[in-house]
C-alpha cells in the first residue's frame, strides 16, 4: 500500500503542476517579444530572430547545431588529460569518446564508462551538463515545429529553430535548473568541486570518496531526459539521491517537463480538451507499466527477506525500496530518462521486461522533453488514420486531412526504431564481436543486448549492467544507432510538419472523427499497444518473457 500512497502522491503533485507549467511554456516559446539579452544572443551569432523557416532549412539548423555539439563534446573527452579540472583523468579512446560525445548530444546519456573514474569537472560541467540542456532543448524544437504545422492556417514557415532554442534553454530548462538544483542540494545531494578524499569508515576502514558539482548537474539530467550520472551508480549513489524524499522529487522532475508539453500543445492548437485526451492517454500507458512493473517486482517468490520487504530486493537500495525503485524505473524508461536508482539487470526477468516494454512503446508515456509529444502525435495519426477507414473517409487531425502523403511520413518514422534495434541486436548475437561483451547466457542474455540497443536507438540511456558495452564493437553500432534513431525520425517529423502547415483547415462535420472522448482514448491507446507489439513481441518473448517462464 505505501508504494501505491507514493506513486498517487506524485502522480497528483504532477497533475497539478503540469497544468500552470505548460500555459506558461505555451507563452514563452511561442510568439511573443525577444527580450534584450535574446535580442543580444542573435546579433552576436548572426541570427534573423523573425526570420521563418521552412522545414528544410528548420532541420538543417538543427542538424548543424547537433554535430557542432557532437564535435566538440569529442574534442573535450579526448583532451580532457591536458585541461584543467581533469581530477587526473586522461582523454578518452577515441571509440569511447565518440559513443559519448553522441550519446549527450542525441540526449540518449548511454555511458559506457563510470562516471568518476573517467570524466573530471570541466568534462561534467562544460560538456555533459551544457549538452544536457541542449540536446533536451533540440527535442522540444521538433516538437515546437511539428505543433506549429498543425495549427497554422497556411504558409510555409515552422517557426525559427535558433529561437526555439534560446527560448527552451534560458526561459524554461535553467529556471527549472536553478529551482529544482536548489531544492536538491537542500535535500543532502552534493555539490561542490572537490576531487578524491580518503576518508575513515564506521568499520575502521578507509574508502576513497569522490567530490563534485552534482547538485547542479542533477535536475539537469532528470529534467531534460538527459539520465547521465555523475556516478556510475547513478541516482542509486547517495550522493545523488540520498534520501526517499529526494527519490520521490527525482521521480517528479523527470516527469514534469513532458507532461506539461502535451498541455503546451493544448493552450497551442487552441484545443485543450484534445491536449487533455493525449495525457489521458499517456497516463494510461503510463499506469499499466506501472501496473505491470509493480507486480512483477513485488511478487514474493524468494525467501524470507523478500516476504518481508515485500518484493524483490536485490539490487535495489534499501533507504529507497523497493516501491519507490519499480516507479523510478517505470518514470525513467517511460519519460526517456534513462536515469536509475537501483539495478536494473538484478529487476526480475518480467520487471526488466517492462522496463524493456516502456521504452518499445516510443516512450510516449509522457516520453522525453518534446520527443515524447512528436512520439505521441505519431502514434494518434495512425489512430486517426485506422479511424478515417472505418468510416471511409480521408481522415481529419486538427481540420488537416491526413493523407497518403501525410502517412508516408508516419510509417517510416514508426519503422526507424524497430528497424535498428532487431537489426543491432541480431547482429551482435551474430557476431562474435557482439556475443563476447555477454555476461550472461541465453534469454537474458539476449534481454541485455536488446535492451541496450533499445536504449540506445530510442534515447533513453539507461543499461543493464550484465553487457560490456565498452568495445568498439558495441561503442560504434551503439553511436550509430543513436544517430539514426535520433535524427532520421526527428527529419521524419519536420517533413511531416512541412506538408500539415501548407495546408488550410476544413470544416468538421458530422463525419469528421471526433479527438476526443472515450472512443478515441481506445483507439488511440490500442493503436500504441498494437504497434509495439507487432514490432517487438517476438524479441520480447524470446528474452525476458522466455527468462522469466524459465526461471
Amino acid at each position: 500500500m505505501y508504494g501505491w500512497f507514493q506513486a498517487l502522491s506524485i502522480l497528483s503533485l504532477l497533475l497539478i503542476l503540469h497544468v500552470p507549467l505548460g500555459d506558461y511554456m505555451a507563452k514563452a516559446l511561442d510568439g511573443g517579444r525577444h527580450l534584450k539579452v535574446e535580442r543580444a544572443l542573435y546579433r552576436v551569432c548572426g541570427v534573423d530572430p523573425d526570420r521563418e523557416q521552412d522545414w528544410r532549412r528548420y532541420l538543417l539548423a538543427l542538424v548543424a547545431f547537433s554535430t557542432v555539439g557532437v564535435a566538440a563534446l569529442f574534442a573535450l573527452f579526448t583532451t580532457q588529460g591536458i585541461l584543467p579540472w581533469s581530477l587526473g583523468h586522461g582523454g578518452m579512446p577515441w571509440e569511447l569518446a565518440l559513443h559519448a560525445a553522441v550519446s549527450f548530444t542525441t540526449n540518449t546519456s548511454w555511458q559506457n564508462y563510470a562516471g568518476e573514474s573517467t570524466t573530471g569537472h570541466l568534462a561534467v560541467m562544460a560538456g555533459l551538463g551544457v549538452q544536457g540542456v541542449a540536446s533536451g532543448a533540440v527535442g522540444m524544437c521538433a516538437a515546437l515545429a511539428l505543433t506549429r504545422g498543425l495549427a497554422r492556417r497556411g504558409g510555409l514557415g515552422l517557426g525559427n529553430f535558433w529561437v526555439d532554442l534560446v527560448r527552451s534553454v534560458f526561459r524554461v530548462f535553467l529556471p527549472l535548473a536553478v529551482v529544482f538544483g536548489v531544492a536538491l542540494i537542500a535535500m543532502g545531494v552534493q555539490q561542490n568541486l572537490d576531487g578524491a578524499q580518503t576518508v575513515n569508515t564506521l568499520a575502521g576502514g578507509t574508502q576513497t570518496v569522490i567530490g563534485g558539482p552534482v547538485g547542479s548537474w542533477e535536475p539537469i539530467k532528470l529534467m531534460t531526459g538527459d539520465g547521465g550520472g555523475f556516478f556510475n551508480a547513478s541516482s542509486a549513489h547517495p550522493f545523488e539521491n540520498p534520501t526517499a524524499l529526494s527519490n520521490a522529487l527525482q521521480i517528479l522532475i523527470m516527469l514534469l517537463v513532458p507532461t506539461a508539453f502535451i498541455r503546451t500543445f493544448g493552450r497551442m492548437t487552441g484545443n485543450l480538451k484534445l491536449g487533455w485526451t493525449l495525457l489521458v492517454v499517456a497516463g494510461i500507458l503510463f499506469a499499466l507499466l506501472l501496473t505491470a512493473g509493480t507486480l512483477a517486482q513485488s511478487a514474493t517468490t524468494g525467501g524470507t527477506v523478500a516476504q518481508a520487504v515485500g518484493g524483490q530486493l536485490e539490487g535495489t537500495e534499501t533507504r529507497i525500496g523497493v516501491p519507490g525503485s519499480t516507479l523510478f524505473g517505470v518514470a525513467a524508461t517511460a519519460s526517456a530518462d534513462g536515469a536509475l536508482n537501483s539495478s536494473y539487470d538484478s529487476f526480475a526477468s518480467l520487471g526488466g521486461g517492462v522496463l524493456l516494454a516502456a521504452m518499445m512503446l516510443g516512450e510516449i508515456a509522457p516520453g522525453g522533453t518534446g520527443s515524447g509529444l512528436y512520439g505521441l502525435l505519431m502514434v494518434v495519426l495512425v489512430a486517426v488514420f485506422l479511424g478515417g477507414l472505418m468510416v471511409g473517409r480521408t481522415p481529419e487531425f486538427l481540420g488537416k486531412r491526413i493523407a497518403f502523403a501525410e502517412m508516408r511520413y508516419v510509417v517510416l518514422y514508426s519503422l526507424v526504431a524497430p528497424t535498428m534495434i532487431l537489426g543491432l541486436t541480431a547482429l551482435a548475437i551474430a557476431l562474435p564481436a557482439g556475443r563476447s561483451s555477454m555476461g550472461n547466457a541465453g534469454a537474458h542474455g539476449l534481454t541485455e543486448i536488446l535492451y541496450a540497443y533499445t536504449s540506445n536507438v530510442n534515447g533513453n540511456g539507461s543499461a543493464m549492467a550484465g553487457l560490456n558495452g565498452n568495445t568498439v564493437f558495441y561503442n560504434l553500432t551503439m553511436t550509430l544507432g543513436m544517430l539514426v534513431g535520433r535524427y532520421l525520425p526527428i527529419a521524419f517529423v519536420l517533413a511531416l510538419a512541412g506538408r500539415l502547415v501548407q495546408q488550410r483547415p476544413v470544416a468538421a462535420t458530422a463525419g469528421t472523427l471526433r479527438t476526443q472522448g472515450v472512443n478515441f482514448v481506445v483507439l488511440a491507446t490500442g493503436g500504441a499497444l498494437i504497434l509495439a507489439l507487432l514490432n517487438f513481441l517476438p524479441a520480447l518473448a524470446l528474452g525476458p518473457l522466455a527468462d522469466g517462464l524459465l526461471g
